[in-house]
């Protein structure tokens, strides 16, 4: 039996290299951990959730898929409970708060070869700071659209060398222009458009920096 996986989810996966031992945080129903297993992705998956209920679905969905061989299930607030021999750590669905609340509460992420593969629900931009002023790079970052939402998902990896992102930054990264979709001017614009109604609304210092550096992209790409 084989599973069906949102696009977006489809996405976080085609960033995990081949033979990857790979955590997903955040499992929920485990659907994008037995992707990973069913399709040859991972060679094995640390599932874990907060909440003892969708950990429970995740076991029985595991077990009817025929993947449980290869896969730990862990009760954990983050990655505080799991082991640390993995490859890739996937964060799919949350919001940059719980994201940023994970990552500060594993300093031992930093300094290794860990990978991150992060899709943000919400203030991707808080995400983007945090990522960059703790010495993380966002090496690769896409938008695609899934239902009538847009989402991005990035690749970061520990590198303290690279540049910190500026304000304008926080909201369009570099990142963006490297694997630029169909979807990636449309939300450039949803971005811009947002910042002009906060500046409207609240024209604090940060808010319009960010704009005027967005606006200074924008005439420098077209």
């Amino acid at each position: 039996m084989k599973l069906s996986l949102s696009d977006r989810l489809l996405a976080c996966c085609a960033l995990v290299h081949p033979g990857d031992r790979v955590t997903d945080v955040g499992c929920d129903h485990g659907y994008l951990s037995i992707h990973l297993l069913q399709s040859g992705i991972a060679s094995h998956v640390y599932a874990s959730d907060v909440r003892e209920g969708p950990l429970s679905s995740a076991k029985r969905n595991a077990e009817a898929y025929g993947v449980t061989e290869k896969i730990d299930f862990f009760l954990s607030d983050g990655v505080q409970s799991l082991p640390r021999d993995f490859d890739t750590l996937v964060c799919a669905g949350m919001g940059a708060d719980t994201m940023v609340s994970i990552l500060s509460a594993a300093p031992w992420l930093q300094g290794g070869s860990y990978r991150l593969v992060l899709q943000c629900q919400s203030k991707t931009p808080f995400l983007r700071r945090y990522l960059s002023e703790t010495g993380w790079e966002i090496s690769m970052e896409t938008v695609l659209r899934d239902g009538r939402f847009l989402y991005t998902i990035m690749e970061v990896l520990w590198n303290p060398n690279t540049p910190k992102l500026t304000v304008g930054q926080w909201y369009f990264p570099p990142a963006l222009l490297k694997k630029e979709t169909p979807e990636t001017a449309e939300y450039y614009r949803w971005v811009v458009d947002g910042l002009r109604l906060a500046v409207q609304h609240r024209p604090d210092e940060e808010n319009q920096q960010a704009l005027k550096e967005l606006e200074a992209m924008q005439e420098e790409l077209s």
